[in-house]
């Protein structure tokens, strides 16, 4: 378990080293001493974890805090992903906010590292953002915010970078237009922004995407909260975290056979090969007894049966 006494820790990505084999945590944090939890997603920073098991943690240095006014990023560095570039260094991918709209627009932005530890932003701006074409704006005033978040980098079988980003559609029912976003790149610095890879199917929002191949089968794995998602779909939740099985790492995805993993706290969970062949989801508690918990949960026994996922 990680568990700080003086931080809530939520939305959480992992990466395991190739240099050493040790599971790096990536996690984001706030004080507790802002009272009320609600408050910490202005107030968080991205930290950092490693463990050889996924249980016991070394705390390391943060790995982001929000730039300095003014600058896209400088009211929030939110959830993301890392992978390993072409050219050996490590390429942290994250969600940032600014000040001077309200903390309501997101963009996606990147940083690296030598080492997994000491990171520097690449670049002063963001690399990837809603594009109007395909995906929900601000100013169409049909949702809260501009949905353009929780970047899920991967390598396809064609040999490029693919981005999986929790998006909205522009049309559609408006409580329910979630999508998968996606964007490519040869090189992960120039990316372009493509159509989403799912449609619209009954959630306000896919958050915290991740494509996995879980005993030699593709998986979507995402989170949304039971309020923002229609009666359907409600009525099939035993949890937060969801699933749908999938034809390959960038689907489609059959979200009609979409089912989530029985536990009532699960949030912004991922799908690890902890060792050959052991499967494991790893996220954080969220509310129980109407309390926010704020902690990684030690991992959970995943097994596939057939088209499904379930805790073991």
């Amino acid at each position: 378990m990680l568990r700080l006494p003086d931080h809530w820790v939520w939305d959480s990505w992992p990466v395991r080293s190739d240099d050493d084999g040790a599971h790096h945590l990536f996690f984001l944090r706030a004080s507790r001493a802002l009272a009320d939890p609600d408050r910490r997603h202005r107030r968080a920073a991205i930290g950092h974890a490693r463990s050889r098991d996924l249980v016991d943690w070394e705390l390391l240095a943060d790995a982001l805090v929000t730039a300095d006014e003014p600058a896209w990023d400088d009211g929030a560095t939110w959830t993301g992903s890392v992978v390993r570039a072409d050219d050996g260094t490590w390429r942290l991918f994250y969600t940032g906010a600014s000040r001077a709209e309200g903390w309501l627009v997101q963009r996606i932005g990147v940083a690296e590292s030598d080492d997994l530890v000491t990171w520097r932003r690449r670049g002063d701006g963001p690399v990837t953002e809603a594009d109007p074409r395909w995906y929900e704006k601000l100013g169409d005033g049909a949702w809260f915010d501009e949905a353009w978040r929780d970047p899920w980098v991967l390598r396809g079988e064609d040999g490029l970078w693919h981005m999986l980003v929790t998006a909205r559609a522009r049309a559609g029912d408006a409580a329910t237009r979630s999508v998968i976003g996606h964007a490519v790149s040869a090189d992960l610095d120039s990316w372009e922004v493509l159509p989403p890879l799912t449609e619209p199917a009954g959630w306000g929002q896919m958050e915290v995407p991740q494509s996995v191949v879980v005993d030699g089968m593709p998986f979507l794995i995402f989170c949304c909260a039971d309020p923002l998602q229609d009666s359907r779909r409600s009525a099939q939740a035993t949890g937060g975290m969801w699933f749908a099985p999938g034809e390959s790492l960038l689907g489609p995805w059959d979200l009609d056979a979409a089912g989530t993993f029985d536990h009532p706290s699960l949030y912004a969970a991922h799908v690890i090969e902890r060792s050959p062949g052991e499967w494991v989801l790893v996220g954080f508690s969220g509310t129980v007894d109407g309390q926010f918990v704020g902690e990684i949960l030690d991992p959970l026994p995943v097994v596939r049966e057939g088209r499904r996922l379930r805790l073991a």
